[in-house]
């Protein structure tokens, strides 16, 4: 029996060595539609054991991409890699693959569909049995195993649908949208599962429009905007595409300390209108812009330095407009 993972129990793989092969490899995918070009020139690079963020708006082409990795579709130019074969049906067995649109027969009792979806897989049905009254009962939904998924509430029916992509134990895992329909607190019992799935060696990939889960779970994100990845890469290296900034709560306001600073922090400072002032950390560090502040006895209330966050990392690399797609995604849109 595999380690359980807190809130989460489900199966992984015994932890991989630190030089760690690529679980997925793609270079160049395109995918049109009707003369419609919906991904454009797509690489990315996945290595084994990770938890890595697809990140973008709705229509960006995260859904195609993931598709096209599952090969559910082909591209028309390009090439993919999954677990070492050329062909993703070649390993399907050893995929987890939890789609945007959910699925699940109304008529099926949750221990069955779970099960079924085992088979999928080629798990046998006796064992994924077996395995989903484990499933079920580790989750807190052992009351539910004999109910029919009509007769469940959405939340409970993802979940169901999660530990069925889960069942038979796959080396690689594929969430598309995977936190809709949940609430807060299954959302956090997802994140916790998804890092317990990559400390035992098994390799989460998901797509998500909202940049919080990205930020949290992920060392590497993809950022897709209009079909194409911008930047595909650690979230630290992302982040360092903007300026850590020095933020100053002074107690002088715009006092005489500011004629103290040099001409290019003078120039860049900004104000939040009130008590703090925001500064660009200069190249030579926090020193110059201190000494300036305590000769021009600025009155410092507090000093700290601020790295810049994904979603302005997100701004920078993909534009106001993706922004704000990112942005106005709703929760009806997200669960289509």
């Amino acid at each position: 029996m595999r380690a359980a993972l807190g809130d989460w129990q489900v199966a992984g793989n015994a932890a991989m060595p630190e030089a760690r092969p690529l679980a997925i490899e793609a270079r160049g995918l395109v995918k049109r539609f009707d003369g419609f070009t919906a991904v454009d020139g797509v690489d990315l690079s996945v290595p084994e054991g990770a938890v890595y963020g697809i990140l973008g708006p709705n229509g960006a082409g995260k859904t195609t991409t993931l598709r096209m990795l599952l090969g559910i579709i082909d591209p028309d130019e390009g090439y993919r890699r999954v677990l070492g074969a050329e062909r993703p049906h070649d390993v399907a067995h050893a995929i987890g693959y939890l789609p945007e649109e959910r699925g699940l027969y109304p008529a099926m009792k949750a221990t069955e569909a779970i099960a079924f979806v085992g088979a999928l897989r080629g798990l046998p049905l006796r064992e994924g049995r077996r395995r989903a009254h484990e499933l079920l009962e580790a989750h807190g939904l052992g009351y539910a195993a004999d109910r029919q998924i009509r007769q469940l509430s959405k939340g409970m029916a993802q979940q169901v649908q999660i530990l069925g992509t889960l069942v038979h134990r796959p080396r690689l895992v594929i969430f598309d949208e995977p936190f809709s329909g949940l609430d807060a607190l299954n959302q956090g019992k997802l994140e916790r599962m998804m890092r317990g799935l990559a400390e035992q060696g098994t390799t989460v990939i998901f797509s998500t429009h909202v940049i919080s889960h990205a930020e949290r779970l992920c060392d590497d994100v993809a950022i897709v905007a209009g079909g194409k990845v911008p930047f595909a890469g650690p979230v630290d290296v992302a982040r360092d595409r903007i300026p850590a900034q020095v933020r100053l709560e002074t107690r002088s306001g715009d006092g005489p300390w500011r004629a103290a600073m040099p001409a290019e922090l003078r120039r860049d400072a900004r104000t939040d209108g009130g008590a703090f002032w925001y500064f660009p950390l200069p190249e030579a560090g926090i020193e110059p812009l201190l000494r300036a502040l305590i000769e021009g006895e600025a009155g410092i209330l507090s000093l700290s330095i601020e790295r810049a966050g994904l979603h302005d990392a997100f701004v920078a690399i993909a534009g106001e407009a993706a922004a704000r797609a990112l942005e106005e995604d709703t929760p009806e849109e997200q669960d289509r």
